[in-house]
């Protein structure tokens, strides 16, 4: 992906990170779930931060917007969903 800096686990990708550009604006970067377990899908469709507008509902990338400092406890936390969904799917 050009201008971000891309994280996989084993050969799946699960986020990616600005580098030189973002995807909606410069304090924002991508998770991938292929799918998206429900219970997280429910609480990702009420977190404002989150964008997940998707062609299919719960797959997908789904951005994430930090606006302050006391959003990174939160997007540490999606990333670290996003990196075990990708283990989950890896080991199938």
């Amino acid at each position: 992906m050009f201008g971000f800096i891309s994280y996989y686990r084993a050969n799946r990708i699960f986020a990616a990170l600005p580098k030189t550009r973002g995807l909606y604006n410069s304090s924002s970067f991508i998770l991938k779930f292929n799918p998206m377990p429900p219970v997280l899908l429910k609480r990702a469709e009420s977190d404002e931060r989150i964008d997940t507008h998707t062609r299919l509902p719960g797959k997908g990338w789904f951005s994430f917007e930090l606006s302050s400092e006391s959003d990174l406890h939160h997007a540490r936390y999606w990333l670290n969903q996003a990196y075990e969904a990708s283990a989950k799917k890896a080991a199938k």
